[in-house]
C-alpha cells in the first residue's frame, strides 16, 4: 500500500482541529503517512502559537517559514519536502465532512490527479447578507463532480487535491504567482497541454468559514489583477477572460470602464454593505478586470 502526504499551506490560519481529525482518519485507515503543515510567512502571532500543537502529534509536521512565499511557492516547497508517492494538499480553511474522507481516496486508486470537490457548509440564516457565501451558494451547482468532470482542466483547485508526487515534481506550480488567485487554474492548463488525466470524484471538503465583504472584495480584486498580469497564460480558463474576449468592439470596453469609474465606488459600497447583489458583483468584476489595461 503507497503511502500519503498530507500537504496544508497555511496563513493566519489555526489548523489544528483539522489536523488532529486527517490523522485520525489516516490512522484508521492503517497507511503510511505524513501530515505537514507549512505556515507561509503569518503574521498573527497567535495563530501561528495555536498550530504549534501540529507537531506534537504523531507523523505531522509545522514548519514555520518566516517570509512570505507565495500561494504557488508554498505548494511547492511542500511537495519537495514529502516522502511518499501521493500528495493531498489541503486549504487550511476547509473542514472535514464526514469520518470516510481519506478512506474514499484511497480506494480510488489515483494514478495521476484527482480532485474531491468542495461542499458549502452553513445556513442561509447564519451567513445572510455574506458576500462570499451567497457567491459560493450560487456556484455549488457546478461543484459537482459530474459537473466538474465536463471541463476537468478548468476546474482543477488545489483546496482538495491528490497528485502523484513525480508529477508534481515535473509539472511545479508557476511560482510567478505570488498573489491570490489563479495558481491552480494554469496547473490545471499544464496538465492537460502533457496530457496529464485529472478525474474528479464525489470526495468533498467542507468551506464553512465566510470572510466580510469587506475583505472577500479586496480579494477578488487581487485575484482581478492576477488574472490580467497573467491573462495571456490563461485564455480559456476563465470565463471572465472568455466574456471580456467576446467584446470585439474597443468602444464598448472603454464604455463599460467608464461606467465602472463612474459607478464602482457607490457599486463597492453596496458590496461591502449587509445587502449585496451578486448582480452588481459580476459587472463590479468586469469593470474592474477592464480598468487595469487603463491603470
Amino acid at each position: 500500500m503507497a503511502g500519503i502526504s498530507v500537504l496544508i499551506p497555511t496563513y493566519n490560519q489555526p489548523c489544528l482541529e483539522l489536523v488532529s481529525q486527517l490523522q485520525a482518519q489516516l490512522e484508521q485507515a492503517a497507511v503510511p503517512y505524513e501530515i505537514i503543515v507549512a505556515d507561509d510567512g503569518s503574521t498573527d502571532e497567535r495563530t501561528v502559537e495555536a498550530n504549534l500543537g501540529i507537531a506534537t502529534l504523531g507523523h505531522c509536521q509545522y514548519i514555520v517559514r518566516k517570509e512570505n512565499a507565495g500561494r504557488a511557492a508554498i505548494r511547492n516547497f511542500l511537495a519537495q519536502e514529502a516522502q511518499y508517492d501521493l500528495l493531498l494538499f489541503i486549504d487550511s480553511d476547509m473542514i472535514l465532512v464526514d469520518d470516510q474522507y481519506i478512506r474514499r481516496y484511497l480506494a480510488a486508486e489515483c494514478d495521476s490527479v484527482l480532485d474531491g470537490g468542495v461542499r458549502i457548509v452553513g445556513g442561509e440564516d447564519e451567513w445572510r447578507g455574506n458576500l462570499r457565501y451567497l457567491y459560493e451558494k450560487a456556484e455549488e451547482p457546478h461543484h459537482t463532480a459530474q459537473e466538474r468532470q465536463r471541463t476537468p482542466y478548468q476546474h482543477l483547485h488545489t483546496a482538495n487535491l491528490l497528485i502523484r508526487r513525480e508529477l508534481m515534481l515535473k509539472y511545479p506550480f508557476d511560482e510567478r504567482f505570488r498573489h491570490y488567485g489563479y495558481e491552480d487554474v494554469l496547473l490545471g492548463k499544464t496538465l492537460r497541454r502533457h496530457r496529464v488525466a485529472i478525474k474528479h470524484i464525489d470526495n468533498p471538503l467542507g468551506f464553512s468559514t465566510f470572510e466580510s465583504n469587506a475583505d472577500f472584495v479586496a480579494k477578488t480584486e487581487e485575484g482581478l489583477r492576477t488574472l490580467y498580469e497573467f491573462r495571456e497564460d490563461l485564455r480559456g480558463y476563465s470565463r471572465l477572460l472568455t466574456l471580456v474576449s467576446g467584446i470585439h468592439i474597443p468602444l464598448v470596453k472603454t464604455m463599460i470602464c467608464w461606467m465602472h469609474r463612474l459607478a464602482g465606488p457607490a457599486v463597492r459600497r453596496n458590496l461591502c454593505s449587509t445587502h449585496p447583489r451578486l448582480f452588481l458583483f459580476k459587472l463590479y468584476k468586469l469593470g474592474y478586470y477592464l480598468c487595469q489595461a487603463s491603470r
